[in-house]
């Protein structure tokens, strides 16, 4: 049987998006074919924000993602300790 090679990808990033936007509230929504993820910076005291990068992508990529993250996740803790969610920001944080 024939191996697959492994295909590298060279990706390259701006110096505006290298930068990055801080986010801490995240809204998720999805459709049949796609789930869309906004990131919003809520300030404290200001009853108004605006959603600073919106991405949309497909189920298997969004699934891709939480994996992902899920294995990063654990790494960090294993590295730094257990991080402390708040209930009241796990129901504010992700909407479906």
């Amino acid at each position: 049987m024939e191996q697959q090679k492994e295909q590298q990808i060279q990706i390259e990033i701006d110096e505006l998006t290298a930068q990055g936007v801080y986010s801490n509230l995240a809204i998720i929504s999805h459709l049949e074919n796609e789930f869309i993820l906004d990131f919003v910076f809520i300030q404290p005291q200001v009853p108004k924000a605006k959603v600073r990068a919106r991405i949309i992508t497909s189920p298997q990529h969004a699934k891709r993602l939480l994996l992902a993250l899920q294995e990063n996740i654990k790494k960090y803790e294993e590295k730094f300790g257990e991080i402390k969610v708040e209930k009241m920001w796990h129901r504010i944080g992700f909407v479906h």
